[in-house]
């Protein structure tokens, strides 16, 4: 019960999110073909007097360090859980974009609830440790196991599918979006018309498998991507800066605002990411390939 565990977990890109009415319960139904890039965030847990969490990384100022950051959460309900105190000290070292659509809270999320499970020696089984992740967000699961999956219900529910190799450039710009703001939007850009249950595109499922960057080019598809435009008009000069540096698509991540260039291969990627830094319509940009594993001990 001492000693301390360093877990690494990838941000996601979602290649397909498509975005149901609002439920009763305020969340929506989602066909979601989440992706997993090799853009990481480290948690390690160390065992201490009691729970606390640090950050370094870029942005590090913008991550809360109280309960409501999502590592400290997850230790405290898999202590609960154990029937043990949550005395860890969680040090997150960032380099997902925060707030920036690639679920880099819900990783921490996800890393801490291995990390904490691996220090305590647990042996937690993966689906009970899934079934925590939900617990903690909609899209925790996915940081968990990684690769590629269709998430259902409000993102929650996995299916894994198959998925060939992508090269992606990932543009970070200034200042984060809110998820919830961004659903709201959604909804109030929806109002009045009928929203189509969401499905999976078996075209898009078939590309992602298939490896095909051109095919799968044509079938990503964002149903946030108006909703994050509407509230952050600039974002479509990035995404028109990297359709013009030769990208083979460019989309909203997820509720924004980072977004991400599906490009041919690592030379394309180096062309695009340099044209997108000098383009002055964002603050930086990372390079990544797809799949990757999910939340893994170091």
């Amino acid at each position: 019960m001492s000693g301390s565990v360093t877990v690494r977990v990838p941000a996601k890109v979602n290649v397909q999110l498509a975005v149901g009415a609002a439920r009763p319960d305020g969340f929506h139904d989602l066909a979601n073909v989440f992706l997993a890039v090799s853009l990481y965030d480290e948690v390690t847990a160390t065992t201490a007097d009691e729970l606390t969490v640090t950050c370094a990384g870029p942005d590090a100022d913008k991550v809360p360090l109280d309960r409501t950051n999502l590592a400290a959460r997850a230790a405290e309900i898999l202590a609960e859980r154990a029937g043990l105190r949550p005395d860890v000290h969680l040090h997150i070292e960032k380099r997902i974009p925060v707030a920036g659509g690639m679920a880099g809270g819900s990783a921490d999320g996800a890393a801490a609830l291995l990390a904490c499970d691996a220090l305590w020696g647990l042996k937690t089984p993966v689906g009970e440790l899934l079934d925590l992740c939900a617990e903690l967000g909609s899209d925790v699961p996915f940081s968990l196991v990684g690769g590629a999956a269709l998430g259902t219900g409000r993102g929650e529910i996995l299916t894994p599918v198959a998925a060939g190799a992508f090269h992606w450039v990932f543009a970070v710009a200034d200042g984060g979006l809110s998820t919830p703001a961004v659903f709201r939007e959604f909804d109030r850009l929806t109002a009045g018309t009928e929203v189509p249950a969401p499905q999976a595109s078996p075209a898009l499922l078939a590309a992602l498998a298939s490896g095909d960057p051109d095919a799968l080019a044509a079938t990503l598809a964002n149903g946030l991507q108006p909703a994050a435009l509407s509230l952050r008009p600039s974002l479509a000069e990035t995404l028109a800066a990297g359709a013009d540096a030769g990208a083979l698509a460019a989309l909203v991540s997820g509720s924004g605002p980072t977004t991400a260039f599906l490009v041919r291969d690592a030379e394309s990627a180096a062309k695009v990411a340099a044209a997108l830094d000098a383009s002055g319509t964002c603050r930086s940009t990372h390079l990544a390939t797809s799949p990757a594993p999910g939340a893994t001990v170091l």
